[in-house]
C-alpha cells in the first residue's frame, strides 16, 4: 500500500486544519497519525481500526483531533480543532498496530502543519 498524506499548512493557534491521507493498494489496515517536531523523536496522535473504526488518541490531542476513515474512497482523516503552537510537526500517516511508530510500516510523505502563537 502506498499513502499520501495532505491537507497541511499555516495556521493560527486556536485555528483548523484536515489532513487527509490518500491509500492506494490493499487498505485494510489499521490506520495511524504520527508528528514529528524538528529535533523531536516522532510519536503517535491517533489510530483507527478497519471495520468498526475504533479510534485511539494521545492524551496531547485527545479531545481537539478526531480520525476518521472513509473505506469506500481509501481515505484516512485527522480533524484538527484548537491547535496550538506545540503542534506544529510534519504529520505522517502509516499502516500498524499501536502507539509505538516502530510498529508501523509504508509511510507515505508528511504534510508540514505549522502553528503560530
Amino acid at each position: 500500500v502506498q499513502l499520501q498524506a495532505s491537507g497541511g499548512g499555516l495556521v493560527q493557534a486556536g485555528g483548523s486544519l484536515r489532513l487527509s491521507c490518500a491509500a492506494r493498494g490493499r487498505t485494510n489496515y489499521i490506520m495511524g497519525w504520527f508528528r514529528q517536531a524538528p529535533g523531536k523523536e516522532r510519536e503517535f496522535v491517533a489510530t483507527i481500526t478497519v471495520n468498526r473504526g475504533t479510534t485511539y488518541y494521545a492524551d496531547v490531542v485527545k479531545g481537539r483531533f478526531t480520525i476518521s476513515r472513509d473505506n469506500a474512497k481509501n481515505m484516512v482523516y485527522l480533524q484538527m480543532n484548537n491547535l496550538k503552537p506545540e503542534d506544529t510537526a510534519v504529520y505522517y500517516c502509516a499502516t500498524g498496530v499501536g502507539s509505538n511508530w516502530r510498529e508501523y510500516q509504508n509511510w507515505g510523505q508528511g504534510t508540514q502543519v505549522t502553528v503560530s502563537s
